[in-house]
């Protein structure tokens, strides 16, 4: 079934997905001096085949998930806009070389998303700090001082009038046509889903879309437990705005619950309040109490759209980002198990024969890097999510809240792990195993680059590892091995620096922990090296869709 037939289907005319640019868009930066070009490398992406298990599914169930693949395009769409322009698909077509447009459509743009964002194209500077969010000729200072209501919005875009001055847009005002087109497929999927509640939480997020207030139907998500197919899309996460962190960009997941996993992960959201209570802080820092009523389940992702897509692939989802749903309700925990599972054979594995002592190899296992992943999402619910004089982190560190709240859920997710271990919940498992398969899973991660808040806090841990001697590289094979003993000390000691920053809403502070060891240093540059030599895919793409899932076809009933 194709995008047309589903825009019947569901009533509503789908206009084309690229339309006039308004004044104020901005056009991409022209470099004025030469800069020093990334290289088109399509090749360090590996190709995956996202597909799942939907034998079990009914025919309205098979045709729900087409719908939300087709409002997911949407958001994909919607993105592009945000990073590039909307005169993308034009852009796209001008590229004669097949290699460069294809790496430009796996970056959405000409910034090479896994080497820090530097320009793979002649013509073109580095990539906007504010993205297409903000006007091209703005400032920090013009928009600091500027009186602007609502200026640190989620959902907005910031805009000159026709006088030049900043004025904010709201994202369904300015997406009115595309985002009505979305919420009119998710409105078709509710009367197709088998879950009220899941039918319920469509016809929101529906209204949110076309709205831009998205804390009820966050709410409401987090109450949906029986559905076997699920969604997230949106504007949601704030990476793509590296001027500010204020603004969200539009994603989507498609995801097939996987019964069997989910069931393995059930319990462990009932341990935050023991475990938050148990921090290395201060009692100022742990005051808040984290919700309970959060789940942890394994999918089968079947379509990632838009920021999901773009560069490194997402392998687990921590939602919703809301910090009032957050402290009411808690947070859902979603593990991406086919994509972590392409991951871990297609890459992990492979820098584990190159890098890591052989002593210890033995140590890195999928249920290790499966659960470090899953206790990373854990983790994001632990700590404090507003500075003790008041206001949120997020406002009070601004471009370094992202980098720093990756960071704290990375460093926490060890933590309780080995909480957790103490304490027998684990089984029979060797903590080793969690220790050496996360620092293998840092050389992974590293690989993509040090200029997004997940490289940041991937570095920034990384040296503060090696610098405490938990991390230990031995010079004459050019191998790490991990020590355990030390290790155990650099967790807590971390552990309370991030926590003590954020509770503090310290900006300098962060800064300068930020800026001093989130950076790839030239000695590790040359171990990645030896990965990019030994051929070794950096990340994964995907041939995603319904043709994939065999619903290229497939009828609505």
């Amino acid at each position: 079934m194709n995008f047309q037939t589903v825009s019947r289907l569901a009533g509503i005319v789908l206009l084309p997905l690229v339309i006039a640019s308004c004044a104020e868009e901005q056009a991409p930066d022209v470099s004025v001096e030469p800069l020093e070009r990334a290289q088109v490398r399509p090749e360090i992406y590996a190709d995956f085949t996202l597909t799942a298990d939907i034998g079990h599914l009914s025919d309205e169930q098979k045709s729900m998930v087409v719908l939300l693949i087709e409002a997911s395009r949407i958001m994909d769409d919607l993105f592009w806009r945000q990073s590039y322009g909307d005169d993308y698909k034009t852009w796209l077509a001008s590229i004669g070389d097949e290699r460069t447009r294809r790496f430009a459509e796996l970056n959405y743009g000409p910034w090479d998303a896994l080497d820090d964002d530097r320009p793979f194209m002649d013509g073109f500077g580095p990539k906007p700090l504010g993205a297409r969010f903000y006007p091209a000729d703005m400032s920090r200072e013009e928009f600091e001082t500027a009186f602007l209501p609502g200026k640190a919005g989620l959902y907005s875009f910031v805009r000159r009038d026709a006088e030049g001055n900043l004025v904010t847009v709201p994202f369904h005002v300015e997406y009115q046509e595309e985002l009505t087109a979305a919420a009119g497929l998710l409105r078709e999927a509710a009367k197709l889903a088998e879950s009220p509640d899941f039918a319920n939480y469509l016809k929101l997020r529906a209204a949110a879309l076309i709205s831009d207030n998205f804390q009820l139907s966050d709410r409401y998500w987090m109450d949906v437990k029986d559905n076997e197919i699920d969604v997230v899309i949106g504007p949601i996460e704030t990476y793509l705005d590296r001027l500010f962190g204020y603004r969200a960009a539009y994603e989507a997941y498609v995801l097939i619950k996987d019964l069997e996993w989910s069931e393995r992960l059930g319990r462990y959201a009932g341990f935050l309040p023991q475990l938050q209570a148990g921090l290395p802080v201060p009692d100022a820092y742990k005051k808040e109490s984290p919700g309970t009523n959060a789940d942890l389940n394994a999918y089968d992702v079947v379509y990632y759209a838009g920021h999901s897509n773009a560069g490194s692939k997402t392998i687990a989802i921590n939602l919703p980002n809301d910090e009032q749903v957050q402290l009411e309700k808690g947070s859902r925990r979603l593990q991406l198990k086919n994509a972590m599972e392409a991951k871990y054979t297609q890459i992990l594995e492979p820098i584990a024969d190159v890098l890591i002592d052989e002593s210890q190899r033995g140590h890195i296992t999928f249920d290790a890097f499966f659960a470090n992943t899953m206790f990373h999402e854990v983790a994001h619910g632990l700590g404090i999510k507003n500075t003790l004089d008041g206001g949120t982190v997020q406002h009070a560190l601004q471009e370094y809240a992202s980098s720093m709240e990756e960071g704290k859920a990375d460093i926490l997710g060890l933590y309780m792990i080995t909480e957790l271990h103490k304490a027998g919940e684990l089984g029979d498992v060797d903590l080793r195993d969690y220790y050496v398969t996360f620092m293998t899973g840092i050389f992974r991660s590293v690989r993509f680059g040090a200029a997004s808040a997940h490289g940041k806090a991937n570095m920034l841990r990384f040296n503060f590892f090696l610098d405490e001697g938990a991390f230990v590289r031995d010079a004459s094979s050019g191998r790490y091995s991990v020590d355990f003993e030390r290790m155990a000390t650099a967790i807590e000691n971390l552990s309370r620096l991030i926590l003590t920053l954020q509770g503090d809403g310290d900006y300098e502070g962060a800064k300068e922990l930020t800026e001093g060891k989130g950076i790839i240093t030239p000695a590790l540059q040359a171990d990645l090296d030896r990965l990019t030599e030994a051929k070794i895919p950096v990340d994964i793409t995907f041939r995603q869709g319904t043709a994939e899932l065999g619903l290229q076809d497939f009828s609505m009933l």
